[in-house]
C-alpha cells in the first residue's frame, strides 16, 4: 500500500490516512513525553546533531533537564503528527507558509542535511512504534513514513530558496 501520484501531488490513501488519524489520536495525549523520547533518539543516533541546536551546543545541562528541550520538541513533534494526520484532506503538507518558510531557512541556516532528516525519520517511527505498539504494522510504518517524507520534501524546497 504506498501513495499514489497524480501530477506532482502525491494522493495519501484513506487507509495511510486512517492509521496516521488512529494513532495520533491515541499519542497526543503524551505529546510532550513523546517528543521528548523522540529528540533524546535523535540524539542518541547522532550526537553530533546537537551541535545544530543554540540552546544545547554550550550547555552542561543533561538533555532530559534542559528547559528548551521538551518544549521545542514537543512543538516539533506535535507539527509533524498534525501535518501527517491532515496530509489526505489537503493534498499537500499543510503548515503555514510563513512557518513553512521560518523552517526552510532555519534548517538551512544550521547546515541540515538529508541524513539529518533520515535520522529524524528513524527516530520518529521508532517513537511512534514505541507509543502505539498494539496499532504498529508495517502498513502503518509506510503511511508515517510518507507523510514525514512530504513535510520533508516541503522543507527542502523552502531550504533552496533560502539558499
Amino acid at each position: 500500500m504506498s501513495s499514489i501520484i497524480e501530477g506532482n501531488k502525491v494522493i495519501f490513501t484513506e487507509e495511510q490516512e486512517a492509521l496516521v488519524v488512529k494513532s495520533w489520536a491515541v499519542m497526543k495525549k503524551n505529546s510532550s513525553e513523546l517528543g521528548l523520547k523522540f529528540f533524546l533518539k535523535i540524539f542518541e543516533i547522532a550526537p553530533s546533531a546537537k551541535k545544530l541546536f543554540s540552546f544545547l551546543k554550550d550547555s552542561a545541562i543533561p538533555l532530559e533537564q534542559n528547559p528548551k528541550l521538551k518544549p521545542h520538541a514537543m512543538t516539533v513533534f506535535v507539527m509533524t503528527c498534525e501535518s501527517a494526520a491532515q496530509l489526505r484532506k489537503a493534498g499537500k503538507v499543510t503548515l503555514k507558509e510563513a512557518n513553512l518558510k521560518r523552517l526552510g531557512a532555519t534548517h538551512f541556516k544550521y547546515g541540515v542535511v538529508d541524513e539529518h532528516f533520515e535520522v529524524t525519520k528513524f527516530a520518529l517511527l521508532e517513537t511512534i512504534k514505541e507509543a502505539v505498539p498494539e496499532m504498529w504494522s508495517p502498513e502503518m510504518k509506510s503511511a508515517w513514513g510518507e507523510a514525514y517524507d512530504q513535510l520533508v520534501a516541503a522543507i527542502k524546497t523552502e531550504m533552496k530558496r533560502s539558499s
